[in-house]
């Protein structure tokens, strides 16, 4: 196993400042990525009665019934493209910078990140245009490289976080960095409820049913989602001086980059203790001084790779030796995530059912722009409060006690179970409100306190240095390519089977089908976890290592070193 004092130093080390800090940091990317998802639907719906109300002609008199039976609304493929390209830009920041973190260093990638994130943030608030298709496809450019920045988030933080952190408290350590998804659905609820209900005090309107143009409330409204989306980059913007302080970890420095001197350096700052290149040698692996020279490190085939045993040096890795090795638990935590986001992102389906059945947002006939957006707002925040949020604490508080495993499964479980209950009888719990909405919050508090923050987990801790911010990535990236399955495919999937009433969507299969899609998901993410992903609780990150063998390894009869 790969030893050295540094190492045995910060899986022992105690709880500290640095830690709490690293937290903050780490954290910007899950705030962005949520308060975004969060603040996007509602803002969709704004952007919609300000653009797509038609537009009487000047000096002209129109007529009530000249702006049509509802509010405008953007085209549903204007709509789903808003969301669409943050998922899809999402999805290749996990690939690229997973790859980039373990090829140049994680803290390197880091910065790279949270600028992109910042930039293209403020962007969004700035998409102009003479047409509204301008400018949703302005803010469709902006949204797809925010989701790059906050995609290259996902491997770099949970990585860095799980590198700097103790054996002891890791899991809890790294959830709580993903738990800042859960501040930010706060925080996103909190200024569009501060913008949307301060400017339509100021601005007061009529509601579309007596006043449908003055009913946008324009310029409030167009300022309004502006704001929103551009205060969403002051959080991370603030920690960017923070991140470009924070040393290079010492799992990269000394195991992959085999820098032991600049490992020492860097740990000292980090656990206050004075350590030299020999206490943070690998025995039997990394130089006392510099970085490998890839001059002579030998390169090896896929085939090769594949031959090697378990435990061989970072110089001899390739992606054969570690799919032989570490591919059944990369399938592990690749299909989980799959199946998890798959169910995750589909509550979008559940919401307009539980709003109407709680009675907190009216008909939007019956609102002005404004007004809507206060109360969607409102909505979502108490539903995320009672159910989303509420997750992702029990697993911080959890995680080092029950472990990963066992809560991932008991998350699959239960979310199998409450999601086969609504698919069962939907028709007869729809009518009933306390047992809907319970159904529903089960579902998404066992998502939370679950595979929703086991998954980001899991793949920080099991997989080798070498690969780790790769590994994570593409296990990331196979979560976000099921939110995409979840958030559009049974978006449309869910439409009433008669295509009278599923317009302007395409006829489905019905909501209740799509309810039972949902159920055997949940169940496949259960059995994928039970089949294939490890327990890693009380471990030690070198556990799950192979870079160091006591002797040399022999491939086709020669001696490798």
């Amino acid at each position: 196993m790969v030893k050295s004092q540094v190492l045995a130093a910060l899986d022992g080390q105690k709880v500290s400042w640095f830690h709490f800090k690293a937290i903050i940091i780490a954290g910007m990317g899950f705030f962005n990525d949520s308060y975004d998802l969060f603040t996007i639907g509602l803002l969709t719906k704004l952007i919609g009665r300000i653009y797509y109300t038609p537009r009487c002609p000047l000096n002209t008199v129109c007529p009530t019934s000249f702006y049509g039976k509802k509010p405008g609304a953007l085209p549903i493929n204007q709509n789903s493209a808003i969301t669409a390209v943050a998922l899809c830009g999402t999805l290749a920041g996990q690939i690229f910078f997973g790859w980039l973190g373990d090829k140049i260093g994680r803290k390197t990638a880091y910065g790279v990140t949270l600028i992109t994130m910042v930039v293209f943030g403020v962007g969004q608030a700035m998409s102009f245009g003479t047409t509204p298709l301008a400018v949703v496809t302005t803010l469709c450019i902006c949204r797809f490289m925010l989701g790059v920045g906050i995609g290259g988030d996902y491997p770099l933080s949970a990585v860095i976080m799980s590198e700097y952190a103790n054996k002891a408290t890791r899991g809890a350590f790294v959830a709580a960095v993903f738990s800042m998804q859960g501040i930010g659905i706060l925080v996103g609820a909190a200024i569009t409820l501060a913008v949307a209900g301060g400017l339509r005090h100021s601005h007061p309107r009529a509601p579309f049913s007596v006043d449908p143009y003055g009913s946008i409330g324009l310029p409030a409204s167009d300022f309004a989602w502006r704001l929103v989306l551009a205060l969403g980059a002051v959080p991370a913007a603030l920690t960017f001086y923070y991140r470009l302080q924070l040393p290079e970890t010492a799992r990269y420095t000394s195991i992959v980059a085999g820098d032991a001197a600049g490992t020492a350096a860097n740990m000292a700052r980090v656990l206050e203790t004075d350590f030299t290149a020999e206490d943070a040698a690998i025995e039997g692996g990394a130089k006392l001084q510099g970085a490998y020279d890839p001059a002579a490190v030998e390169t090896y085939t896929f085939a090769q790779g594949w031959g090697m045993p378990r435990h061989v040096p970072p110089s001899q890795q390739n992606w054969g030796w570690f799919l032989k090795w570490h591919g059944w638990h990369l399938i592990g935590t690749t299909s989980t995530w799959f199946f998890l986001d798959i169910a995750f992102y589909s509550q979008n389906l559940f919401q307009s059912n539980v709003f109407s059945i709680i009675g907190w947002v009216p008909k939007n006939t019956t609102m002005s722009a404004l007004t809507e957006a206060y109360k969607l707002a409102r909505a979502q925040a108490l539903v995320a409060l009672w159910s989303t949020v509420p997750g992702y604490y029990f697993t911080v508080f959890t995680v080092d006690i029950i472990g990963r495993w066992w809560i991932q499964v008991g998350g699959f479980f239960m979310m199998t179970l409450f999601m086969g209950i609504l698919a069962g009888d939907y028709n007869n719990l729809k009518t009933k409100k306390g047992p809907f909405v319970a159904l529903y919050s089960l579902c998404f508090f066992f998502a939370n306190w679950g595979p929703n923050a086991t998954t980001f987990i899991v793949p920080a801790e099991i997989f080798p240095a070498k690969f780790r911010s790769t590994a994570h990535g593409i296990s990331a990236a196979c979560g976000k390519a099921g939110a995409i399955v979840g958030a559009f495919g049974f978006l449309y999937a869910s439409q009433d089977k008669n295509p009278a009433v599923s317009a302007p969507y395409p006829a489905g299969i019905g909501l209740q089908n799509a309810l039972i899609v949902l159920t055997v998901a949940n169940f496949m993410g259960l059995i994928c976890t039970i089949v294939f992903v490890p327990e890693s609780k009380g471990m030690s990150l070198e556990d799950f290592e192979g870079e160091v063998d006591v002797k040399p390894a022999k491939l086709n009869g020669e001696t490798k070193v």
